[in-house]
């Protein structure tokens, strides 16, 4: 038997009581139980369906004709919200059988919480038919009906009469697996009475991105070209749980040449001579402007020609 699907048979005399829970998809195995079920009355317990596709809803519609094909009545018990769902849509969904009871749906918005009342077709009475009143667990205010009763109770107006009642009643007793009672007429929709939708597994969290933060009272600065930039160390403190950001170094565009700032992050301030601070870590002293090696030849040759004029001065001057 399939994990999704689930089913078991019990006799008494001329009645089958048929348990069925889990998941009717084209994975059930419906036709298994036929030659399980004797002609007379079949009592198909249909509370504990969590849901039907359209590939179950004709293997479904298949298997209650082939019942009926050996002379066996089908009498539906506590249909969950997915089974009358599908009585309204599917034409032939109950076949020639009858609905004995069902479950309605109810929301509690002032707790969020989900219901399910057990109830009798033959005490709805007749059209229109309205939800019954059902006071939440929690608060005991009265709970709003999850849907909407013209189209949730459409399928009473074609309700026929069930045939021995106190024999099914008797069945039902004794095979159902539930604790009879007011209480067992009431179960939480998204609680184990597998009438809740699979959950949904939560979407993973988006991590937040770092801060980029300096210190307080402090500003970008910015040198004016041609000067020279501070050397004065630049700081930053970290907040806590902030993660640390790595510093990157590179070469602004218009520097000067051999000296190297902290590269800015995408957004940031970009240019000659820009000092930002970043949230991680501290920037430590800047390494010093050193003099390029060409400016050194350039002084000593124009040394040596100032002193190869003069010495030529000299000597036409004494010349003479």
């Amino acid at each position: 038997m399939s994990q999704k699907f689930q089913a078991s048979v019990h006799h008494r005399d001329d009645v089958s009581y048929v348990k069925l829970s889990g998941v009717i998809d084209e994975d059930n195995e419906l036709t298994t139980l036929t030659d399980k079920i004797p002609s007379g009355t079949a009592v198909i317990d249909l509370g504990e369906i969590e849901r039907i596709n359209s590939c179950g809803v004709r293997d479904w519609v298949n298997w209650l004709g082939k019942l009926e094909g050996q002379a066996t009545r089908s009498v539906l018990v506590e249909c969950s919200p997915a089974i009358v769902a599908q009585i309204n849509l599917v034409n032939n969904f109950t076949g020639n059988g009858v609905v004995k009871s069902f479950y309605v749906p109810y929301f509690c918005p002032e707790c969020d919480e989900e219901k399910v009342l057990l109830v009798e077709a033959a005490d709805m009475g007749p059209p229109p038919h309205e939800p019954p009143t059902c006071r939440c667990d929690e608060c005991d205010l009265v709970m709003d009906f999850d849907d909407m009763a013209d189209s949730y109770f459409a399928f009473l107006s074609n309700q026929k009469k069930i045939a021995e009642p106190d024999k099914i009643n008797g069945v039902i007793k004794e095979f159902a697996t539930s604790d009879q009672g007011e209480k067992s007429k009431i179960r939480s929709r998204t609680g184990t009475a597998s009438l809740s939708a699979s959950s949904v597994s939560s979407l993973p969290s988006v991590p937040s991105l770092p801060s980029i933060s300096r210190p307080s009272g402090s500003s970008p600065q910015i040198a004016k070209p041609g000067s020279r930039p501070s050397m004065t160390p630049v700081t930053t403190t970290t907040q806590p749980g902030m993660r640390p950001v790595g510093s990157f170094q590179g070469t602004n565009p218009g520097s000067r040449p051999g000296f190297n700032v902290p590269g800015t992050n995408p957004g940031g301030v970009a240019g000659a001579g820009v000092v930002t601070s970043f949230g991680a870590g501290v920037v430590g002293e800047r390494p010093a402007l050193a003099a390029p090696k060409s400016s050194a030849i350039i002084y000593v040759l124009v040394a040596v020609l100032l002193a190869a004029i003069g010495v030529l001065a000299f000597l036409l001057f004494s010349s003479k």
